[in-house]
């Protein structure tokens, strides 16, 4: 162990550590434990300086789902947003429920705001053999051809 201080300092510093030290030197077995601490990946990378390689993007995670008269789907999975946004021309070709009012206003990516139609409550959606009831804010705009 090796501490890299000046002497004046060490010696106004001495009084505030002394319990420290004497607590350490007593201990010399747990030192030489905390000692030989293995080092993964990410101590490495910190002790050495080095950054892991940055992974690519995933692109989009999809999974197929099924809508009553709808022939196949493939949805956008949740990966911690908190509402499920349905486009208003989607919501009519589906039949689906009558939508709930809301005062609700959203502040979409691109900084646009929107204020949803209505929510369609409890749809239920299946996924492989699971069938899920799900909320879904209906908001009325043009649907991305490259999104699901």
């Amino acid at each position: 162990m090796s501490f890299e201080i000046s002497f004046t300092d060490a010696l106004i510093l001495m009084p505030k550590f002394t319990s420290t030290l004497k607590a350490l030197i007593r201990n010399k077995e747990k030192l030489s434990e905390m000692a030989r601490t293995p080092m993964n990946e990410h101590c490495s990378a910190v002790i050495l300086k080095k950054l892991p390689r940055k992974l690519g993007d995933p692109g989009k995670f999809l999974i197929p789902c099924e809508f009553p008269g709808m022939d196949e789907c493939l949805a956008l999975a949740d990966l911690g947003a908190s509402i499920n946004l349905m486009p208003l021309s989607m919501w009519e070709g589906l039949s689906l429920p009558k939508l709930t009012p809301t005062c609700m206003t959203l502040e979409l990516m691109d900084r646009s705001v929107s204020k949803p139609i209505g929510i369609a409550k409890d749809v239920s959606i299946k996924v492989g053999v699971f069938h899920f009831p799900a909320d879904f804010v209906v908001v009325d705009f043009k649907p991305d051809p490259e999104s699901p």
